[in-house]
């Protein structure tokens, strides 16, 4: 008989594996922005972009550290929405859980187009509004039928990452050692004089705001915890092994292409094929091209699955309509999963009739959400670890170095917080997503105030068992 855990008073499935608890994690790292938009970074600080790798690296590891201890204490489809609930009131926790799924379902739209667009380079047989509704609808189909579909789906979208991760270090590694018959080493000219860091700090500082949203997504972690089998023994395993892959490819990769790659190359826009093409890797473009492809339906699928659990979240408690918490008999909250696709159609279909006005302006208004996620997980931690210690409440994963290291987390928030703002680039962004946060507050906040005089609330014997739907 099929596992269940019980989430805040609701039965979801437990299929998924421990094997795809640990390839999410590790793959929700590794996105089309690794594959694609890496160049961005070296662009800014030159191979000291390396520096700035290495700190957004060090701020994952913790967050994801941080996110384990809470998950495996207490899995929640919620995830750190219902953690900031119990450190700091059910206002934060709602504002938390409704500003992450609103970026998911944004996201949603700007990864169908961004695949389709993609594969129309390779293969213009099909428009792009067309390959993008079928990935939708096929993926969709993949979160309805049950979780353990959907975790197969991201197993092997996962593993075919780290295969061209792998792939792409053996490459890289022959080129510069000069290995490869008939191909120069570039050797580590790069890295020498002034050419390290030609921008200085300041270069690595904005480097640090831009590779920072590289590491968007490992969140989906602590709420796939929910629907993991023993999710105590998957999220203490998942989180031990993703730590040091994440630093050895990301910091392998981009050690890599800034060896290979000089700074103000056009080679930068597509970082991976440049390197592959310098080490005489016939049809480069085309293969990472399809791996980005890839990158972008493992992500549309993962954030899919992330919105439609967050929303049953929140209804669940309480702050969101009563239907989004409808289960089906596979146990898939099947309304959440339709109403978050559906904004994410919508969005898509807007972009596509009035190209460049819908999605930059939705993407720029929730783009430093997971910024704000990682502070509200660390800031939960710290509140919630204090109050466990001061019980006595035993944990089955505790991050090391407890305060210290929140605190460490909490300092490199600061820090990219800081250079987004001194950034005229950035700053128009933080201000909107910080407006958005304050809208979602008020909005939240009344909810509750209404709530609390109606005598509403999830104290309510109709929100006690999960509405099941043929």
């Amino acid at each position: 008989m099929e596992q269940q855990t019980m989430t805040s008073g609701r039965a979801l499935g437990a299929a998924l594996k421990p094997r795809q608890l640990t390839m999410m994690g590790l793959g929700s790292a590794i996105g089309a922005g690794l594959f694609i938009g890496s160049g961005a970074g070296i662009q800014a600080a030159g191979p000291a972009v390396l520096i700035s790798y290495l700190v957004a690296g060090t701020l994952i590891i913790l967050v994801m550290w941080a996110l384990g201890e809470m998950a495996a204490a207490n899995p929640d489809s919620g995830a750190f929405s219902v953690y900031t609930a119990k450190a700091y009131g059910p206002v934060a926790g709602a504002t938390v859980g409704w500003l992450w799924w609103l970026q998911l379902v944004v996201v949603i739209a700007a990864e169908a187009l961004g695949a389709a667009g993609l594969l129309a380079t390779i293969f213009p047989v099909l428009p792009v509004w067309l390959m993008a509704f079928v990935f939708i609808v096929v993926l969709t189909a993949v979160n309805l039928t049950s979780v353990k579909n959907f975790g197969e789906f991201e197993f092997w979208f996962a593993l075919l990452k780290v295969a061209a991760i792998v792939g792409f270090l053996l490459v890289g590694a022959a080129l510069l050692f000069g290995w490869l018959p008939g191909v120069q080493s570039p050797g580590l000219t790069n890295f020498t004089g002034a050419g390290f860091a030609p921008d200085g700090f300041a270069g690595i500082a904005t480097a640090l705001f831009v590779v920072a949203f590289a590491f968007g997504g490992t969140e989906i972690v602590s709420v796939a915890a929910a629907e993991t089998a023993e999710p105590a023994r998957s999220v203490r395993t998942a989180v031990r092994t993703v730590l040091w892959r994440i630093l050895v490819f990301y910091i392998g990769s981009i050690f890599i292409i800034a060896a290979v790659v000089p700074v103000g190359s056009a080679g930068l826009k597509s970082p991976f094929a440049a390197v592959l093409d310098a080490a005489g890797m016939p049809g480069a473009a085309t293969a990472i091209t399809l791996v980005a492809v890839a990158a972008l339906l493992s992500a549309l699928n993962a954030n899919l699955y992330g919105a439609s659990r967050m929303a049953y979240s929140l209804a669940e408690r309480g702050v969101a309509p009563r239907v989004l918490a409808s289960v089906s008999k596979a146990r898939v909250p099947v309304v959440a999963v339709l109403a978050s696709v559906a904004f994410g159609v919508v969005t898509a279909v807007l972009e596509v009739a009035f190209p460049e006005k819908v999605l930059p302006v939705l993407l720029n208004t929730v783009g430093s959400t997971c910024l704000l996620v990682w502070t509200s997980a660390l800031l939960a931690q710290l509140a919630l670890r204090l109050r466990a210690d001061r019980e006595g409440t035993e944990l089955p994963l505790r991050m090391a170095g407890f305060p210290w290291l929140t605190g460490f987390g909490l300092l490199i928030l600061a820090a990219i917080f800081t250079v987004g703002f001194i950034g005229e680039d950035s700053r128009p962004q933080l201000l909107s997503t910080f407006g958005l946060v304050a809208l979602l507050a008020v909005a939240n906040w009344l909810h509750h105030r209404s709530g609390k005089v109606s005598g509403r609330g999830k104290s309510s014997d109709d929100a006690k068992e999960p509405v099941l739907i043929d």
